[in-house]
């Protein structure tokens, strides 16, 4: 089952954007979220240290909080989480790639809250309809993205194993990197000072930690995915029916 985007006539703040854009930039944005929310999650239980298992469930709590706001924008957040089919999904195929080991979801969250964090700094100084969200949710993706470059410097600069770890994580993610920039309708920002600021301030963070840098970005020659034409990667559809499969078994149940 599968709820319609809304359609409404336009929305306040977003001069030019018809309703229906904002509500399917709402739905690109909250989906990455969502999705990133629930593989964070995934580690309650398994994180390495108590401290980071904490750590680790705050920030899936931010995102899922910034979900709630967005996929309301869009429609009934509860059915759009819960009821939609894999390919009605517009996340990223950068946040749904499996936690694999700690390294990996690290280098995942370096590459996701630097460009979150660009995002909603632009977002926040404009007036669209995503600017309260943005003023708000940049102060937290702040903490992310710090949170993630410290470890990516302990790992890329510690032990041998931590750095070979990290170094393939970097390498194995790298590939999906592309498809945040390119352009979402509704979402009015400068998707080319975005990329250059990413790619600086990721090549900044991994060369002191004595990571190499893969020369996509630098090079032009990275392949974007197409999670936002709702193509998804294998592991997306295992993770979805986990997520959905207490509300589709009890529909209509409250608690």
């Amino acid at each position: 089952m599968t709820r319609p985007v809304q359609q409404t006539d336009g929305a306040p703040g977003t001069p030019g954007l018809s309703g229906a854009d904002t509500a399917a930039a709402a739905l690109a944005l909250g989906d990455d979220a969502l999705v990133l929310s629930h593989r964070l999650g995934e580690w309650a239980g398994h994180a390495p240290v108590l401290e980071e298992e904490v750590a680790l469930a705050n920030i899936a709590l931010d995102l899922l909080g910034q979900a709630r706001v967005l996929l309301s924008m869009a429609g009934d957040e509860d059915e759009l989480a819960y009821l939609r089919e894999e390919r009605a999904f517009r996340n990223l195929q950068l946040v749904e790639q499996p936690n694999g080991d700690f390294a990996h979801t690290i280098a995942r969250q370096l590459f996701f809250s630097t460009y979150q964090h660009l995002l909603y700094g632009q977002l926040a100084a404009g007036e669209g309809a995503f600017a309260p969200l943005a003023a708000k949710a940049v102060k937290e993706v702040a903490y992310h993205q710090d949170h993630a470059r410290q470890w990516t410097l302990r790992l890329g600069d510690g032990t041998q194993e931590s750095h070979t770890r990290m170094g393939r994580a970097v390498d194995a993610l790298w590939r999906f990197t592309g498809e945040m920039f390119q352009p979402v309708p509704g979402v009015d920002v400068d998707w080319q000072e975005m990329r250059i600021s990413w790619t600086a301030t990721v090549t900044a963070t991994l060369r002191e930690a004595t990571l190499a840098v893969p020369e996509g970005p630098r090079t032009g020659a990275w392949r974007a995915g197409a999670g936002r034409q709702g193509l998804h990667t294998e592991s997306f559809g295992r993770m979805l029916a986990e997520m959905q499969h207490l509300h589709r078994s009890h529909p209509g149940a409250t608690w």
